[in-house]
């Protein structure tokens, strides 16, 4: 009993029963305690019950909620790494997905090794997340730069006015690797390897739709740019004065 406590719990949501079973009994044999959910209303009753460490999420379902809108309740229960495993493999669903919190997404038909590798992956980023170095700093697991906060917990970035303002989940990833390498300029593909552990393309202006995104929240109103621009390098974290 000890022993399956201390195993991953995985949930699988898929309407397809043989790929559940499939895939569970896979997982299953690599370590990991893995059940499945066919439909949202199964999903839901799942995660009332049990807390998972890791969610697998098909987007297509025949009757009931599709699966951007079981994603959505996903990120609103927890801040559980998310896994989409969709036969969609156009360009557009992994883009919603990832802008929704997805963490990463996997198109169908798939090799059972590479889908291993991505769970131990995010399981691995996860854990990282949820460390923090004992210190009078991370005492209340917030991270300061300036009058600026951000809230390992919660996942929210706090205001020097005290106000909240709700990270997605690449959004978290990047702020959080960029506060561990203030004054580090770092390169699209190492904050695309960051945030998305992936590779970036010349033609990929993901990170710098992220960035933006990123400057705009943290846009207090004083003109000081936190995220600086390193022409022909990449980006710069500068956290602000105190005062």
């Amino acid at each position: 009993m000890g022993e399956t406590a201390c195993m991953p719990r995985i949930l699988m949501v898929d309407d397809d029963r043989r790929m559940c079973g499939f895939v569970t009994k896979f997982l299953a044999r690599e370590g990991f305690s893995a059940e499945f959910a066919l439909d949202g209303s199964s999903m839901r009753d799942a995660l009332a019950v049990t807390s998972f460490d890791l969610i697998i999420l098909d987007l297509t379902f025949p009757r009931g909620e599709d699966g951007l809108s079981l994603a959505r309740t996903v990120r609103a229960t927890g801040h559980m790494p998310l896994l989409v495993l969709s036969a969609k493999c156009e360009t557009v669903d992994k883009i919603v997905c990832l802008e929704l919190g997805a963490d990463d997404y996997v198109t169908k038909p798939f090799e059972p090794r590479e889908l291993l590798a991505r769970i131990r992956a995010l399981l691995r980023r996860a854990r990282g997340m949820g460390r923090g170095a004992p210190s009078a700093e991370a005492a209340d697991n917030r991270r300061r730069f300036g009058t600026w906060q951000l809230d390992l917990d919660g996942r929210e970035l706090i205001r020097p006015d005290t106000s909240r303002v709700a990270l997605t989940s690449h959004e978290f990833r990047l702020l959080v690797a960029l506060t561990e390498r203030p004054g580090r300029v770092l390169t699209r593909d190492q904050m695309l390897d960051l945030v998305a552990h992936r590779q970036w393309a010349p033609f990929d202006r993901s990170i710098d739709v992220l960035v933006g995104k990123l400057r705009r929240k943290l846009d207090d109103g004083t003109g000081f740019q936190i995220i600086k621009t390193v022409r022909g390098e990449g980006y710069v974290f500068t956290p602000p004065p105190s005062h």
